[in-house]
């Protein structure tokens, strides 16, 4: 019989929302995530997506015609050993929403609206094992009302592990 294991408060899977951080963190948490510093201001509240820091994505290029992340497959891994389809996911989802928050701050000089996702899809090509992951995000069409990102995820080698698109809404924030 399998002993049944009791949820203890504190344990990591705790549902407990990201304190928010001072602006001193905030800019060291965007610093160590490789966010430009002459993008920073336009990220708000956490400033980093706090799930894509825990999944350890560094951002080694970004403007709003193209970003370049890394993630370790090393803690996102599913049960055989692989990277976990949703982590591919979490990655281009990141990139994905970042690229289109930069197209409405910059493009289209907008400080108020935000963008939404919509639509992610993915085709997952193969697999990783260990290494590093990197997603190269791209428009496929940016406009004022909705943004749609090819993202294009590889092994270290170069080899295509997944293709994903994402469309994104941009709207007035509630409130």
């Amino acid at each position: 019989m399998t002993e049944k294991i009791e949820y203890q408060p504190g344990f990591p899977m705790a549902a407990v929302p990201t304190p928010v951080p001072d602006d001193a963190e905030r800019d060291a948490r965007m610093e160590a995530m490789g966010f430009a510093p002459e993008y920073r201001k336009y990220f708000r509240i956490q400033g980093t997506p706090p799930l894509a820091a825990k999944a350890g994505i560094v951002f080694e290029e970004m403007s709003p015609e193209k970003i370049v992340s890394r993630m370790p497959v090393a803690g996102n891994e599913q049960t055989i050993g692989i990277m976990h389809g949703g982590a591919h996911l979490l990655h281009a989802e990141t990139v994905a929403s970042i690229a289109a928050l930069l197209h409405v701050r910059i493009s289209l000089e907008d400080e108020n609206r935000i963008v939404v996702g919509t639509e992610l899809n993915a085709t997952h090509h193969r697999q990783a094992r260990e290494g590093h992951t990197y997603a190269t995000c791209t428009p496929i069409s940016v406009g004022r009302q909705m943004t749609s990102h090819e993202i294009v995820i590889t092994n270290e080698d170069g080899k295509r592990l997944s293709t994903a698109r994402m469309t994104n809404l941009i709207i007035e924030p509630k409130g």
